[in-house]
């Protein structure tokens, strides 16, 4: 028995589990299940961005506010994220702005709160994913914006569940409640003036150890043996459960593992069960985000910025391990494939294992989410393979727009990378700082 079964996870119909496959459908989806609310909304986010996607989905929350006052409506974002322009943009209030500006004008009971993880946002933030429509819970990775809604032609493309669990969806609510709602380090931000960080110290610094001890309530769980689904949550080190299963699920792979990230960059733990499972003649395949689709990349016509280096930096991590895993390639038992489609771009995070096991997170299965980020996740049993024929077609139509690597050879080495980029890795390899950003990436 794996050591998160010795608690039954919340029994799941497989009809009441859809799985859409692109930003428009998630978008449409989200709509619906605002307009349509009747008892309850919980919406959280790394962020909910100033742009037209925003705009509509914020505005759609205080619309239905109006018409239901009981509804309760409640979006949690990162406290720093919140109150900070665009990276590489001029300073401003960032997205709070939009927050008061529309609570001052609908004066609904629409509530926008913000949690502050450290007091930098460098070396932590809000990672937790996960909308509640009454007892619908919307889980993907995807922030609100005009990209991951694709408000517009372009789109970034992540996972999207749609789970109809009345207990699952109870329990989501009851640790946002009971944690976060309750904190007095979380405050609103849609209501000036806003608290600055320093008022909030000693409250956030109480919240972040309750929260390495915290987890989601499971107690109205029953025994079953069929499709169950359980809800973790990721945050610090020792005790960090979300880590532990994802270790777990590497380790107990029987025949292939599955994994999807938008970077590549694994935990050392992660590294070393990975090539474990290679030794062992198991099958791991690996789909990630070409460096074209990385969110932070910027095209060489473009103007460029010292982050835009880091989907270069990812990409050199990749070719590391191509060359080094090369005979298993060769042997079919590790098939890695790069995602691109057009100027679009690539927010997938999961695991499956052996087809029965399928863990839907925001977690990036890098070391920033395994030691900083708070982070949660969603798995989903499936012993019987009731979803079989939904999960492979979510598969098949993320695959249509994929490369598969051949080796590292495939790849572009530094001495192809643009001139900038060429310089800013250079000078961080020969001051030997690379390795220390690695671990914030």
């Amino acid at each position: 028995m794996a050591f998160w079964q010795d608690k039954p996870g919340f029994a799941l119909e497989a009809q009441s589990c859809a799985i859409l496959t692109d930003a428009k459908q998630y978008r449409t989806q989200l709509l619906s299940l605002i307009r349509g609310a009747q008892h309850r909304i919980y919406l959280t986010a790394l962020y909910l961005q100033d742009d037209e996607a925003g705009r509509e989905i914020l505005a759609a929350l205080h619309d239905v506010a109006s018409q239901r006052p009981h509804l309760q409506i409640h979006v949690l974002v990162d406290f720093h994220r919140a109150q900070r322009g665009l990276i590489g943009e001029a300073k401003s209030e960032g997205n709070a702005k939009l927050y008061c500006d529309m609570q001052a004008e609908f004066g609904s009971n629409v509530k926008v709160y913000g949690v502050p993880v450290k007091a930098k946002e460098l070396f932590g933030v809000l990672h937790l994913k996960g909308f509640v429509i009454d007892d619908t819970v919307l889980y993907s990775g995807a922030s609100i914006n005009n990209v991951y809604l694709q408000h517009g032609d372009k789109y970034r493309l992540d996972r999207y569940f749609v789970i109809q669990n009345p207990a699952l969806a109870a329990s989501f609510c009851h640790f946002l409640d009971t944690y976060l709602l309750s904190s007095e380090a979380v405050p609103r931000l849609d209501q000036r003036p806003l608290k600055p960080f320093s008022e909030l110290k000693v409250a956030q610094r109480q919240l972040m150890k309750q929260l390495k001890k915290a987890n989601y309530d499971m107690s109205a769980a029953r025994a079953t043996n069929g499709l169950n689904v359980r809800a973790f949550l990721g945050f610090g080190r020792r005790t960090n459960k979300l880590n532990r299963l994802i270790k777990a699920l590497f380790d107990t792979t029987e025949r292939e593992l599955l994994l999807y990230t938008p970077y590549f960059n694994f935990p050392a733990p992660l590294l070393r069960s990975l090539r474990r499972l290679l030794k062992e003649g198991k099958t791991v395949t690996i789909v990630i985000g070409d460096k074209t689709a990385n969110d932070f990349y910027i095209a060489p016509d473009q103007p460029f910025s010292r982050i835009g280096a880091l989907p270069y930096l990812y990409e050199t991590i990749l070719y590391k391990f191509l060359k080094s895993q090369k005979r298993y390639i060769n042997s079919g038992h590790l098939n890695v494939y790069l995602w691109r489609d057009g100027n679009n771009s690539f927010h997938l995070k999961g695991i499956n294992r052996d087809n029965q096991a399928h863990l839907m997170t925001g977690h990036n299965l890098n070391p920033r989410a395994w030691g900083l980020d708070i982070e949660n996740g969603i798995l989903i049993e499936d012993p019987e393979q009731k979803l079989e024929q939904a999960i492979n077609a979510e598969r098949e139509a993320i695959l249509a727009n994929c490369t598969k690597l051949t080796g590292a050879q495939d790849l572009e080495t530094v001495e192809d990378y643009p001139p900038p980029v060429k310089k800013i890795l250079g000078q961080a390899k020969r001051v030997k700082v690379d390795f220390i950003i690695k671990k914030f990436i």
